[in-house]
């Protein structure tokens, strides 16, 4: 597999991300494992997720795509500087009015739900899923910028 830099950054990336947004809808977490270590064994290093994914479903809280992803890596014993794990943030993940959006108070209690979930200590890429025009960006710029400031976002 040829690795490409992703950004400007130097973090290599396989040119294909595996994206798993029907992680925890219509795929359940035993095809999702098979599916992940299938994706690592060919060479697939990059991991597309997000907190909303799947919260559609009825009786989910969302999350379960991260939860899957947490869980397989635990399960598998993958060592985690093997895969680039790339999540979002934006939706509405509870009753709350801070329960969503790109306001520092979502983005804080995000990014700790996101960790948990995918049971790790960083992400490699923490990307807004869409705009929010009632935030202003520096607000939500900022927050991004302490996250990778504090380590938990790379």
């Amino acid at each position: 597999m040829e690795y490409r830099k992703l950004g400007k950054t130097g973090l290599k990336v396989s040119p294909l991300c595996m994206g798993t947004m029907q992680f925890g809808w219509s795929v359940n977490e035993a095809d999702t494992q098979r599916i992940l270590s299938a994706t690592l064994d060919s060479g697939i290093n990059f991991i597309d997720t997000a907190d909303v994914y799947s919260k559609w479903v009825e009786g989910n809280a969302g999350g379960v795509s991260e939860t899957y992803i947490g869980n397989w890596m635990k399960k598998s014993k993958i060592a985690r500087e093997q895969v680039v794990l790339a999540t979002k943030v934006r939706g509405v993940m509870g009753k709350g009015p801070n329960d969503e959006g790109l306001s520092r108070t979502h983005i804080i209690n995000a990014v700790e739900a996101s960790l948990r979930r995918l049971q790790t200590d960083y992400i490699d890429l923490y990307q807004s899923h869409w705009t929010d025009e009632d935030t202003p960006i520096e607000e939500t710029l900022r927050a991004f910028d302490d996250l990778v400031k504090q380590g938990k976002v790379r």
